[in-house]
């Protein structure tokens, strides 16, 4: 994997490094802390359809447990979104099993999502209008922290654009 100034440190990889090394016991959020989550994504098509009857576009945020990039998305940009503006916004997490509905309708796992969304990053965040189609870029990876909100809110407005 090659390096990116805009993305320098996407989970997985430093996952495995600091498994690698003992190094994540070090880290400050360790099990003991309580972390904010997001909604769990049972129902795609329900989630989607109360996203676009508040005109707003379903905003996806895969996961890995223990990644402290997506533990920042979530708690200081996805959560205050949802808690402050109603933003729709539910989780899919990397390397689980669970339940899902996709958008077709059809019974498929967390894990069967994100392989057919080629999501190989976490955190990623994605934004669905009608049918379950992308509306806006996607977010892939942690990015600098002083801009990931700004990222952020573009992807939103163009999301809403897109929805028309």
């Amino acid at each position: 994997m090659t390096a990116d100034p805009m993305n320098p440190a996407p989970c997985i990889p430093l996952r495995r490094a600091l498994l690698g090394t003992g190094a994540a016991m070090l880290w400050p959020w360790s099990a003991q802390a309580a972390e904010v989550m997001l909604p769990s994504a049972q129902d795609l098509p329900a989630h989607l359809q109360a996203a676009l009857q508040r005109q707003e576009p379903l905003v996806v945020m895969v996961s890995l447990q223990g990644c402290p990039f997506c533990k920042v998305v979530r708690e200081s940009h996805l959560a205050p979104m949802q808690r402050e503006r109603g933003l729709p916004v539910v989780q899919v997490d990397m390397q689980s099993r669970q339940s899902v509905r996709d958008f077709g309708g059809a019974s498929s796992s967390h894990d069967r999502l994100i392989e057919a969304w080629r999501v190989r990053i976490a955190p990623t965040v994605l934004f669905f209008g009608r049918n379950g189609q992308e509306v806006a870029k996607r977010l892939v990876g942690g990015y600098l922290p002083d801009f990931y909100g700004s990222y952020l809110d573009e992807r939103l407005e163009a999301a809403r654009k897109a929805l028309g």
